[in-house]
């Protein structure tokens, strides 16, 4: 029988998830492993790669075995990943000197200042379609060179995870141009090759940096033997490179063409935007697109929570409902939307400012916090949670408004994915807050089916990227009610207004407080 299943691995922050999925787009098999993020200090994230490779290893193993397909018809693999901060820094024989830094890392202040003072912030934008923050990779592996210099002296690479994990199945090294672009500061998005210019700049060697780029479609190598003891796939399966969630997540909703525009909410938010490089903007995150690399441009911007507001309600607050649903079998969040839906547009005077863990694109501020507007003795606990499911979506308007802002094209709609897709009413909020049309796909499988599409198409299997049309399906679409989002234009102008008026005291405070988030 001809080989004919592809298999495609998410490599999460808090999870990693693959599928077995046939060449007509059906879904076979699934499996999730999860785990947490090290927090050792105050706004500080980081992961031993082992935990990533384990549950590799193990979801490959069970989407497989659920599958109920002979291993040997796999056609090929493909890996993707977390935005992998600094990366894994590893000595010559490949063996992790310490945690990966990685995307909600923080530490790097220190280091960031210094960027901003001695070196030329233009040219860096220019040459990399991207700026600076702590966010970025590349400031935390100046934080590893200013404050472990033990460990500097001895690192050959820094390799990104699904670059880590692809290097754990094969031996081989090569990192993806979404992988290289995410990390900012040293790679030149226009040319996709790293930058000298901005080696010698910045003070990074770029012999630390993997030597082979590739784009996300190419073959990196094939599983050995070691490895298929391990994982279950036949030694020999070839593994493709694969690249970041966030736009792998956007070809999985099957967002393919200029201006198709997506926004993966999970615990954050990413909304990105295909593009051809026409503009770039400071304030989002630029990075060659998984398919098409040599002339597609995935630009996003982001809150750091949008889920994460929700879980938080919950296990602080949603005590009665989760007895409730434990003794009803119902979900929690279905309570709580329940009643918050009975709530009007705007929670009656209230608004949140959603930096519970600073923030990221489009603010670019670490030391914002978490801020409720407007309380009074009337509001309830169900004002609240809407009001939190409102500041998620008023924070999402401010990522698609900077897009515009710089004159990308986006096209009129907006595809949802990730575990926001759950609740009815916070679709229903987006798109009134937004005034756009909200399509959710069907299967919420998010970017292990883009992996899978990919694995398809470096091995030949699949000859166009297209491809992904006909494997998804829109399960539903929100139209924005014309007066509500009148409402909401009055409430997300005050959004945007407090912010800009008590940033300098918000700042203050989070000095007092220690920066703890």
């Amino acid at each position: 029988m001809a080989k004919r299943y592809l298999v495609g691995v998410d490599v999460g922050t808090l999870g990693t998830k693959a599928i077995v999925v046939s060449l007509e787009g059906e879904i076979l098999g699934s499996a999730l492993v999860e785990y947490g993020v090290e927090h050792p200090r105050p706004s500080w994230a980081e992961q031993w790669p082992g935990v990533w490779v384990e549950a590799t290893y193990g979801v490959i193993k069970k989407c497989l075995a659920n599958a109920k397909i002979a291993r040997s018809d796999v056609a090929g693999i493909c890996i993707s990943g977390l935005y992998g901060g600094a990366g894994v820094p590893v000595d010559k024989e490949f063996v992790p000197l310490r945690p990966c830094l990685i995307w909600m890392d923080r530490r790097a202040t220190d280091e960031v200042k210094w960027i901003k003072e001695r070196v030329d912030l233009d040219r860096v934008f220019e040459i990399t379609g991207n700026y600076v923050d702590t966010y970025f990779g590349y400031p935390k592996i100046l934080w590893i060179k200013n404050n472990e210099p033990q460990t500097w002296k001895r690192v050959y690479k820094f390799v990104p995870p699904s670059t880590y994990i692809e290097y754990k199945l094969t031996g081989r090294l090569a990192i993806d141009y979404s992988s290289a672009g995410n990390l900012g500061g040293i790679f030149d998005i226009k040319h996709l090759r790293w930058s000298e210019e901005m080696s010698k700049a910045l003070g990074i060697p770029l012999e630390k940096m993997p030597e082979k780029l590739v784009a996300s479609t190419e073959v990196v190598g094939e599983v050995t033997s070691a490895a298929a003891e391990k994982c279950g796939l036949p030694a020999g399966t070839p593994v493709v490179a694969g690249g970041i969630d966030a736009p792998m997540a956007t070809l999985s909703a099957g967002a393919i063409e200029r201006g198709d525009n997506v926004a993966m909410m999970g615990t954050s938010t990413c909304w990105g935007v295909i593009h051809r490089g026409e503009a770039y903007s400071k304030s989002l995150v630029s990075m060659p697109h998984v398919v098409n690399s040599t002339e597609e441009i995935y630009t996003w911007g982001g809150a750091a929570t949008s889920g994460g507001l929700v879980r938080w309600f919950r296990d602080r607050f949603g005590e009665p409902e989760v007895e409730e649903a434990e003794k009803t079998g119902e979900d929690p969040y279905q309570l709580l939307d329940a009643r918050a839906a009975e709530i009007p547009a705007g929670s009656d005077g209230l608004v949140v400012l959603p930096y519970f863990m600073g923030e990221r694109a489009p603010l670019w501020d670490p030391d914002a916090r978490g801020t409720i507007l407007g309380l009074t003795l009337y509001h309830t606990k169900p004002h609240l949670f809407r009001a939190l499911l409102e500041a998620a979506a008023y924070s999402l308007r401010h990522s698609i408004e900077e897009g515009e802002a710089i004159g990308l094209h986006l096209k009129e709609e907006t595809r949802i994915v990730g575990g926001v897709t759950k609740s009815n009413l916070w679709t229903k909020i987006l798109s009134d807050v937004t005034g756009r049309r909200i399509l959710i796909p069907a299967g919420g499988v998010g970017a292990p089916l883009g992996d899978a599409l990919l694995a398809g198409i470096g091995v030949g299997l699949i000859a166009d990227y297209r491809v992904i049309e006909r494997w998804t399906s829109i399960d539903r679409v929100d139209t924005p009610n014309t007066v509500t989002k009148e409402v909401y234009d009055k409430y997300y102008a005050l959004y945007r207004a407090f912010y800009e008026d008590i940033k300098d005291h918000i700042h203050e405070l989070s000095a007092i407080g220690g920066g703890k988030g």
